[in-house]
């Protein structure tokens, strides 16, 4: 039997957040505006157009034909340069429109506004001087500030321009960029000879008429990155970016001859050189691999999450988690880590996925029992890990996908055992809360996991439909996500037409249209849509078959949208829709003054607005990419990868333990208030060569320091997710931030688990591997390999197991109580058989290291040696447990809660 404990607060602190509430939080959090009219409309309108862009992309590469009304259609072919040089141009546009460039809090700004104050003080508010300054002091606020977030100002429509021009320039003039290749950026004309026009007005300005115009929009180019990237990620990573760009311009002033810091000596670039190789570049550079992996993966993927949310997927992954974990010990936590997780491998974003799964499960966990604090931390440490979960994962798995040449059915195999590892250790110390507290599940009925299946089937139905593109088929990504996406609509549209009166008119009207198609393939050799175009030579049947059964998802949307005009007023009771696509429709019959809160409105309002959200969303991570993108590229243009690894091996003095832990803490603090993405482009072109020099495998490590960046998300003092949901859950920020981190601390033990260890993320040591480059040592493991007993079982079984075992005696180790409470003694010894579970190598590496310093060195067999390690560690936890529980029975007024611990997980 559950029981509940009104959690501290009243039950205004319970209540949970609106929609509205909740994306008024985000906003806060992540600085948006907010913005009405003409503006919001050009927002969405351009976010909509992004979408579009990117949809044609991905279903025809980079040469597509765009329908226009009443004019022969227009076919667009684009080279990936312009392609990615469009994809940040639109981002760069949304950006300046959703974020303002200062709310006058800022130093400069309350600098300068002393100036007034000042000179009224020393020569008199009427003296001309100082009226003069508080005229330029209204422009400047005028031009600059919006204190209120909700207006676009005059500097942030200059910048709308620049970005425009730009992208302009790129479609237009792409001969002379390839010229530029061969010749240089100064071979490039002057604007005045691009647009003649202007000759008159410019041609005589030295200035305009010496330097060629794509210099100058290079320059333009690069500060516009930079000042996104300020607006949308913060200051910090902005200067880390432009200290890059110093640094390719005059590092060559440094000393080779200085110990260590001679190593970072390089040669003298020029301008020109600098701004050709950032700008006009798809190597490297803001165009570089990062932007090209947005373009063709990364973009597809959150609009499959955005169209997936607005369909109502994301309420219903809640209540499933709900139904499968609600009336356990401790239940809504571990819905919450259910919850999180489904919904983190859809959005991939740790502050959206935290506030808006929060907003319901966080008032839930604090009316169980848990604490503010301690549900604010569950539910920020299991939405951060949505980054790392298979199959969608975040940004930063596509960029691995590129950067190490793997497929992405490999990846998610890759990450599949560290995910749920995680997750697991997270469950265990909720679990352990709960009997601690004596918490139990929810006291209200939760629906029946067979009646909420049945309810919401579908909703499954893209998420295996994209395992089965991407490991089956073994398609692109882009491809599986595209077929993916289509499906999703096609099954949203029928769902929406369905119900006891329309299901015999629906199957109707789809058994007709693909009927119509197929007999105009198989006589005309064209779709019905061509038929007017004149008719052609017939196809056999089979292959007409086929081209029909791959639209299959088109005809399935017609059918719906034709079932839906038929009867418009039609309640869709399996589909509930996020309510943002509900309020567009209000909204729009309020502005309209007709009654458009429809089925087969909703139907439109579902795609329009999942396309709007898609881009919002997607916005940051492009910025963040193409600002990221900037320091591998003066790292290949300047010649600093090779140096820069030696330099790091130097440093290190040939120890793996400290090169693993150097890049562990540079990860979580360039990690700290940045995109997971951004740590990951950094770190890489700094740290993955000197990591698998040390024979890491390629893929570990960069598994590596990609869990370190996601760890970022919620270490304090700047844990950004774990600060949005004190937010939801009205808690103390630092003290949520700091019990997150605990909960995630398992997340800080498996990557040195794994990288130690690669038989646990299921990578083997090629036979033929002396004789292959380092970094193609290794491969994934198949069924061949699992077979081979006297390999799998030593080398994948029993560290897997162990690292299982060991987030159990972790979990003992942070939260104190097992069976029942731990002492202090026992607590560390949790600790050490966690440690030896899990990654007994960093410890027998660190002893190693430091015999090495006093010339002893020592050469054992490293398996047996792990083996034995690891059984030290397990007799250690077997013996503690057995401890703690004899303790816990001998205790005469034990709490039915904790008698029943071990069963009610």
């Amino acid at each position: 039997m559950s029981t509940s404990t009104p959690a501290d607060g009243g039950d205004e602190s319970e209540q949970e957040l609106s929609q509205a509430e909740a994306d008024e939080l985000i906003d806060e959090i992540e600085r948006r505006r907010s913005l009405q009219g003409i503006a919001a409309v050009a927002v969405a309108a351009i976010g909509i157009l992004f979408s579009l862009f990117q949809l044609f992309l991905a279903a025809r590469s980079f040469t597509f034909v765009v329908p226009l009304p009443f004019v022969e259609n227009f076919q667009v072919s684009l080279q990936l340069l312009q392609a990615n040089a469009v994809h940040v141009a639109f981002a760069l546009v949304i950006t300046f429109l959703l974020f303002p460039s200062s709310t006058g809090d800022g130093i400069v700004v309350r600098n300068l506004g002393r100036i007034v104050p000042a000179l009224a003080d020393a020569i008199g508010e009427q003296n001309p001087l100082t009226r003069a300054a508080a005229i330029l002091r209204r422009g400047f606020r005028w031009a600059f500030v919006d204190p209120e977030m909700e207006r676009v100002t005059a500097f942030d429509i200059a910048c709308i321009i620049g970005a425009v021009l730009s992208a302009f320039y790129f479609l237009t003039e792409f001969a002379e960029i390839q010229n530029m290749r061969v010749f240089g950026i100064d071979s490039g004309r002057p604007v005045t000879a691009i647009y003649t026009f202007l000759q008159p007005l410019f041609g005589g300005v030295p200035f305009v008429s010496e330097y060629s115009y794509a210099m100058a929009l290079g320059v333009i180019g690069i500060l516009l990155v930079l000042e996104a990237t300020r607006r949308t990620l913060g200051l910090p990573l902005m200067l880390i970016v432009a200290s890059f760009i110093v640094y390719a311009r005059w590092g060559y002033l440094i000393s080779g001859n200085t110990p260590f810091l001679g190593l970072l000596a390089i040669p003298e670039l020029t301008w020109p050189d600098i701004i050709q190789n950032l700008w006009y570049n798809t190597e490297n550079g803001v165009f570089g691999i990062p932007v090209t992996v947005s373009v063709s993966f990364i973009y597809i993927f959150i609009l499959f999450g955005s169209f997936l949310e607005m369909s109502g997927a994301g309420q219903w992954f809640i209540d499933l988690a709900y139904a499968a974990t609600g009336q356990r010990k401790g239940g809504p936590a571990k819905a919450s880590i259910l919850a999180s997780g489904f919904m983190g491998t859809i959005s991939g974003s740790s502050i959206a996925n935290t506030v808006t799964t929060g907003a319901f499960t966080i008032p839930l966990m604090k009316r169980s029992g848990y604490s503010p604090e301690f549900s604010g931390a569950v539910e920020a440490s299991a939405s951060s890990g949505g980054q790392i979960l298979p199959p969608v994962m975040g940004a930063a798995a596509f960029l691995m996908v590129q950067y190490t040449a793997t497929p992405f059915a490999d990846i998610i195999i890759l990450a599949t055992i560290p995910a749920i590892v995680f997750f697991f250790g997270v469950w265990v110390m909720v679990h352990l809360k709960a009997v601690q507290e004596g918490i139990g599940g929810l006291e209200e009925e939760t629906v029946s996991m067979g009646e909420h299946l049945k309810r919401g089937w579908f909703y499954l139905v893209p998420i295996g439909l994209l395992l089965y593109y991407l490991i089956i088929e073994r398609l692109s990504v882009s491809r599986s996500a595209w077929f993916t996406l289509v499906a999703l609509v096609a099954l949203v549209a029928l769902v929406s037409a369905y119900s006891k009166e329309t299901r015999g008119r629906l199957l109707g009207v789809l058994i007709a249209v693909v009927a119509a198609e197929l007999a105009s393939f198989t006589l005309a050799g064209v779709p019905v849509t061509g038929l007017l175009g004149g008719a052609t030579a017939g196809i056999p049947l089979g292959e007409a078959a086929g081209i029909v059964g791959s639209r299959l998802g088109w005809y399935m949307m017609i059918a719906g949208a034709v079932t839906l005009v038929s009867k418009p007023d039609l309640d869709a009771s399996l589909l509930n829709l996020n309510p943002k696509v509900t309020e567009t429709t209000t909204m729009l019959s309020e502005k309209t003054g007709r009654d458009l809160d429809t089925q087969p409105a909703r139907l439109g309002a579902f795609i329009v607005k999942s396309m709007d959200e898609g881009a919002r969303t997607a916005v940051p991570v492009v910025i963040a990419v193409a600002a990221a993108g900037i320091i591998p590229g003066v790292i290949s243009v300047s010649g600093l990868g090779p140096n820069l690894t030696s330099l790091l091996l130097a440093l290190s003095g040939g120890s793996i333990v400290i090169m693993l832990l150097v890049t562990a803490v540079a990860s979580i603090i360039l990690g700290m208030g940045m995109p997971t993405t951004v740590t990951y482009i950094i770190l890489i072109s700094m740290l993955a060569s000197p990591l698998v020099e040390f024979g890491i495998p390629l893929l570990a490590a960069h598994l590596f320091i990609l869990y370190f960046g996601v760890i970022a998300d919620i270490t304090p003092p700047v844990a950004v997710a774990a600060y949005a949901a004190s937010g939801v859950a009205k808690s103390d920020p630092f003290e949520t931030g700091v019990k997150a981190f605990s909960l995630s601390l398992n997340k800080a033990v498996v990557p040195f688990a794994f990288v130690l260890a690669p038989g646990i993320v299921l990578l083997r040591k090629k036979a033929n591997a002396a004789e292959l480059p380092i970094r193609d040592q290794y491969r994934v493991i198949g069924l061949n390999d699992l077979a081979e007993l006297s390999y799998s079982v030593p080398e994948i079984l029993i560290p897997v197991i162990g690292v299982f075992l060991g987030v159990i005696a972790l979990g003992a180790t942070v939260i104190g109580t097992l069976y029942t409470r731990v002492g202090a003694a026992g607590r560390a010894g949790f600790a050490l058989s966690s440690l030896l579970l899990m990654a007994p190598r960093l410890i027998s590496e660190s002893v190693f290291d430091l015999l090495g310093l006093v010339g002893v060195n020592i050469s054992v067999n490293a398996l047996l040696l792990d083996l034995t390690l690891r059984t030290v560690g397990f007799g250690i936890f077997a013996a503690l447990v057995v401890r703690n529980r004899r303790k816990r029975d001998d205790e005469p007024d034990s709490d039915d809660n904790l008698t029943a611990a071990s069963a009610s997980n």
